[in-house]
This record gives structure tokens, sequence and C-alpha cells, in this order.
């Protein structure tokens, strides 16, 4: 009878040990203290998470309207990176596959405060009225010069350092005494047609952790990007080169590229959106450049267009809207890109650590 006791009550109190001492999600980069950076599949739009080692959170852009989009963010956000809210969103212009998801996504996942370039003079594109009056706890004009105000990393690992570069057709200042940019795309410009839609007020972002450089320019154009970098390079140079305007040929001006030197190129295209041949051209012939990641697999008929399959995240038209990853050590000195649905996985060194 006692042996029989014990058998039921042991039975009994198993499943409340195993809840005790299952393991519970951690925040991704609470959890390693690395910075992580996650692409997320908007199918052509546009959504870049960033966790810092202290577990906050970064967004910018959030994909298009409509469930698919805000489930994806709202998925990796939550489950993969464990973050219980979006400390910080970016929207970098008013184009409805980059400001899109926001008004769904802040009714599952709390979004604290909001950084766009509002409503200005000469705005010709506005966000919807969801996107306008979503719950947030403060709402922010980014212009050129501010910082993303973010807590401090702590003294055992890098800062990091999130800084607008320019944001409606203005852009920083150069640094006195700043160098002309030597790269001949400069003297030899030939601009393209002006391009009067909302791309060009895009925000520019440059993220910096340690001697990691991360940039990303939304879906700025061919004519404001050469600002950038002609007369005076005002980017420096990067590790890592978010492909602008999910690789469009009205933008990626070769200047750019070659003036930042980046070691990849990261690309958050469609299936027959993006992914152009003179964008893939001018990422190709980069000296620097020793990687293309794509979103996804280009599908159109210019398939020669295309990275190898392991540094793709989505091959088939009808995918699992699988993500990219990016994680960089505590110091900044190395970082390793990964495609979790695949298996792929490689470690580049930080230029700036060399």
């Amino acid at each position: 009878m006692v042996r029989r006791f014990a058998w039921r009550l042991m039975l009994a109190v198993m499943p409340l040990l195993l809840i005790t001492i299952a393991p519970r999600p951690v925040q991704a980069g609470a959890a390693d203290k690395r910075f992580d950076i996650y692409w997320i599949d908007t199918e052509g739009g546009a959504a870049t998470l960033m966790v810092s080692p202290t577990g906050e959170s970064i967004l910018v852009d959030t994909g298009n309207p409509g469930p698919r989009d805000a489930n994806r963010i709202f998925k990796t956000a939550a489950e993969v990176a464990g973050l219980k809210q979006i400390d910080h969103l970016v929207t970098t212009h008013y184009h409805v596959d980059h400001f899109g998801g926001a008004s769904l996504l802040a009714t599952f996942i709390p979004i604290k405060s909001v950084y766009d370039n509002g409503e200005f003079e000469g705005g010709r594109e506005r966000p919807d009225k969801p996107y306008l009056e979503f719950k947030a706890d403060k709402r922010s004009v980014l212009n050129p010069g501010d910082k993303i105000p973010l807590a401090s990393t702590g003294a055992d690992g890098a800062k990091l350092e999130i800084k607008c570069l320019a944001a409606r057709q203005t852009f920083i200042e150069p640094s006195s005494g700043a160098a002309k940019n030597a790269d001949e795309g400069c003297v030899a410009y030939r601009p393209k047609e002006r391009d009067n839609s909302d791309n060009a007020n895009s925000i520019v972002l440059l993220v910096s952790f340690g001697p990691f450089r991360f940039y990303d320019a939304g879906d700025l154009t061919w004519n404001m990007e050469q600002k950038l970098v002609c007369p005076v390079n005002l980017v420096g140079t990067v590790d890592v080169y978010q492909v602008t305007h999910h690789g469009l040929d009205v933008s990626n001006n070769p200047t750019v590229i070659n003036s930042l030197t980046p070691t990849l190129a990261v690309m958050n295209n469609g299936t027959k959106k993006g992914c152009q041949p003179g964008t893939f051209a001018s990422l190709k012939a980069a000296k620097s450049i020793q990687a293309i990641y794509q979103m996804h697999k280009n599908l159109r008929e210019d398939t020669e267009n295309n990275s190898p399959a392991d540094f793709i995240a989505n091959l088939e038209e009808k995918c699992a809207g699988n993500y990219l990853k990016l994680s960089v050590d505590p110091q900044g000195k190395t970082y390793t890109v990964s495609i979790p649905a695949n298996k792929h996985e490689k470690t580049y060194e930080t230029k700036g650590s060399r």
C-alpha cells in the first residue's frame, strides 16, 4: 500500500517538476551578450529587427499591411528573440511595404517609441490613419545627426550606436577637414531621372557595435545616394550593406557601394521584386564583397542574377517565410551569418578589428 501511494505521488508531482526545470525562452541579445540582427521575410518589403546585448530591441520598418508580415515579425521577435516589446521602431519612409504592418503589429506586442519623418513640407506621401494612430508611448521625428537613445551595453562589451545620417533629402555635415572622396564615380557621375516619390526621403541609418558597422538606407534612390558619398563620404566604410530598395536598379549607386566597401550585402528582395541585373552586377563587381545574401531567390527569367542556394533564405515562390540572422560577438570583432532553415552558417571578421 505504501509503495503504491508513493508511486502515485511521484506520478502526480513529476509534471510539476518538469514545468519547474524546463528551460524558458530568453532574450537573444541578453542571453549571450551578442548583438543580433534579423532580416524578416516580408515578400519584397522590409523589416529588420535588431536586439542589443541588454535585450533592447530596434525594429526598422514593418513590411506590408495584413496579417502575414505582422505575424512573421511578431513570431521572430517573441518566439525567436524572446522579446516582450519593441523598444524602438524606425519607419524609413512612407511606402506601404515599409510601414504597412505597424498598426497590426502593435496589437500583438507593445511598441514603445516610434521614429519617422513626421509630416513635413514637401512630403508628397503620408502613411494611413492606422499607422498614425496605433498605440505607442512616444513618437519622434528623426533628423540628420540624431541618435536613437539606447541603454548602455555595459563596460564589458562593445557600445551600440544608431545614428541618422540623412532624412527628407537632408544630410549630416562632413567632419572638419574631411578629405574629398577619390572614387572615380564622384567625377564621372551620371544622374538618373529625379525620383519624386517618398523613396528619396528615406531615413538612412548607420549602426555601430564596437568596430562593427551596418548600413540601412531604406529605399533611398540613386541621386540622393550620390550625395551621401560625394564630394565627401559621410558614411565611411561598413561591414554589412543592406541592399537598398530591395535591389532595384533605381537605387544602389555603384559609387556608394564602392565607397562603403562592405564585406557582405544582404538583400530583402521578393521572388520577382528587386535583385535586378544592374544592382546584382554592381554587387558582384565590388572587390570588397565576399558574399551576397538574399531573402528570396529571383524567379524571373534572369535567374543568373542569384547567389548560390546556400546564401538564399527562401527558394520557392510559396515559401515558409524563413529569416536571415546575423550575430556579432560581444566585442564586435567577428559576426556570424546564419539561415536556420537550411543550416547555413558562416563567420566573418569585422574590418575595423583587422
